[in-house]
């Protein structure tokens, strides 16, 4: 990981309200990094931090699609080609999701790279205030080389 860190945000309906608040009080930690965000909460992260800088967002955003529409399989996807370094996903564990399935392969890719995800706001506080937020970082990452070198 570089000091610019490439952040992942993606929150579920119920909790956007939640992310936005959380955008707005780090608004200037975030607009050092390079944010990747799914659907709407990417166009509400956008508007947020430029209401809170009080500036146009220079900064990059990649866009991805909804979730269920295939947005959590596109962040797996980055994830697994090392294209995110850490990921906010505040998620609503009390409704029923039509994505869950695309949900929880999200979060399982998250863990088998080895990347923080912060699914609720006391964890990503945490790592947002982390002094590795700052640095350069390198993670180690599990040898799964025999896994693709079995026999079936």
């Amino acid at each position: 990981m570089q000091v610019r860190k490439n952040i992942a945000l993606v929150a579920h309906d119920n909790r956007k309200e939640d992310m936005m608040e959380y955008v707005g009080w780090n608004a200037e930690i975030l607009a050092r990094h390079n944010l990747i965000c799914t659907g709407t909460t990417g166009r509400l992260v956008k508007e947020t931090l430029e209401n809170t800088l009080k500036r146009p967002l220079d900064e990059k955003i990649t866009l991805l699609k909804s979730g269920p529409l295939g947005g959590d399989q596109q962040l797996g996807a980055a994830i697994a080609e090392g294209r995110v370094d850490l990921v906010f996903f505040l998620w609503d564990p009390m409704s029923p999701h039509p994505h869950d399935v695309d949900v929880k392969a999200l979060l399982r890719i998250a863990i088998v790279y080895n990347v923080p995800i912060a699914c609720n706001r006391a964890t990503a506080d945490f790592m947002i205030t982390s002094p590795l937020m700052e640095k350069e970082y390198a993670p180690s990452i599990k040898d799964y080389s025999a896994y693709i070198q079995r026999e079936v």
